[in-house]
């Protein structure tokens, strides 16, 4: 009986896993615009097609951004694992060996 439970809340915690992902990708967002106006006192971070810009600058704003991207992600994916296992007592996502 606890395991076809265990099965059920990966499924149960998918529409909660997109609801993060999305606000993570927006406040991932947001904080990359103020990181940029700090670094380079820009409001318009540049885009990789931008022909007035050089490559140093679209790297590095590249790599500011992913590196924003994946620590808010994961700030606020395992906020809400934390939060679905103290309300339900179970991580919501399945073991690694539960995956194949």
């Amino acid at each position: 009986m606890g395991k076809a439970k265990k099965k059920k809340l990966p499924f149960v915690y998918q529409p909660i896993g997109f609801v993060l992902s999305w606000a993570s990708g927006a406040l991932a967002g947001m904080a990359f615009r103020r990181a940029w106006m700090t670094l380079r006192h820009e409001e318009e971070a540049p885009d990789a097609l931008d022909p007035d810009r050089g490559w140093g600058e679209i790297l590095l704003a590249a790599a500011v951004q992913g590196a924003i991207f994946a620590v808010v992600q994961s700030a606020v994916n395992r906020t809400g694992a934390k939060a679905i296992a103290r309300s339900t007592g179970q991580w919501p996502v399945a073991d690694k060996d539960d995956r194949d």
